[in-house]
């Protein structure tokens, strides 16, 4: 992306709080521009107070994939040309896979996966058609690891963790940039208000689930990650000419992921022999 612009135009879904508020808050005081969506009209009010002129609001649901395409056609001709597009809407489904509904696990997708593809997939044609552009997608650590309670969670954001990788090596070719931004814990309202919680029902998963919903829900608030530090390190990933396909954040994701890999290593080597067995020779 051509960072010597005076500045960038933004789009980033779900402006009302957490990782989407702080980095629209954060590229507002670098001299940038943002397009925010909200689902309230007084949200989108107070948004566009924040800087006006440069701040803009904009009433959507990314889960309405007809009205995600219009409002980038709309943004694209009324306002400009957006530069890079942050998929921060999202929410977190905790419960355990028996207890949770099959509903549950496609409004999950619904927001978390398909709404971020159809928002990447509005954006990218004109992305494409200026050869230029940062598509930054907001997974998680969870991703990438694993905790019990978090299943349906964890499986949106490992799906999207393979379409923005999928996606940037489609088209690097084209000056597009894709990059998966992978947070651990941080104060936002993601273990709060921003939970979905499906009822407990079954008494053999008490021993599991319950210590860990608790503890959920004691440290919500109290998290090691700072949201406005996180936002300064998406507006570095920004600037750099060749970011990465993949950015933990956070002490706590980067000590839990680098934990899994060493797992994964050493069932990879154990089961070796297997895996070698079963080629035609």
């Amino acid at each position: 992306m051509n960072t010597s612009e005076p500045s960038l135009l933004f789009f980033i879904t779900g402006v009302s709080s957490g990782f989407g508020r702080t980095t629209a808050e954060a590229a507002l005081a670098a001299g940038h521009r943002v397009v925010g969506t909200l689902r309230k009209e007084d949200e989108r009010a107070a948004f566009e107070a924040l800087s006006p002129g440069k701040s803009r609001g904009v009433l959507l649901d990314v889960t309405d994939h007809k009205a995600v395409q219009s409002t980038v056609d709309r943004i694209e001709r009324e306002i400009g040309a957006i530069d890079v597009l942050v998929n921060n809407a999202g929410y977190g489904h905790e419960g355990l896979i028996e207890e949770s509904t099959l509903d549950d696990l496609i409004r999950q997708f619904d927001v978390n996966v398909f709404g971020a593809v159809a928002v990447a997939r509005a954006v990218l044609p004109y992305m494409r058609g200026r050869r230029r552009g940062h598509i930054i997608n907001i997974t998680s650590m969870g991703g990438i690891v694993t905790f019990p309670g978090l299943g349906y969670y964890h499986s949106s954001k490992f799906a999207l963790e393979g379409l923005s990788e999928s996606l940037g090596k489609e088209v690097k070719h084209l000056g597009i940039h894709v990059t998966a931004v992978e947070p651990g814990a941080f104060r936002t309202d993601w273990a709060g208000r921003s939970m979905v919680r499906a009822p407990r029902s079954i008494a053999e998963y008490d021993e599991v689930m319950d210590p860990l919903r608790a503890r959920r829900i004691r440290d919500s608030g109290n998290q090691l990650g700072d949201p406005a530090k996180a936002a300064a390190a998406i507006l570095t990933l920004v600037e750099s000419p060749n970011p990465p396909a993949h950015l933990l954040l956070g002490s706590d994701a980067l000590r839990l992921v680098e934990e899994k890999l060493a797992v994964l290593r050493a069932e990879i080597e154990a089961w070796k022999p297997v895996t070698l067995s079963t080629d035609f020779e």
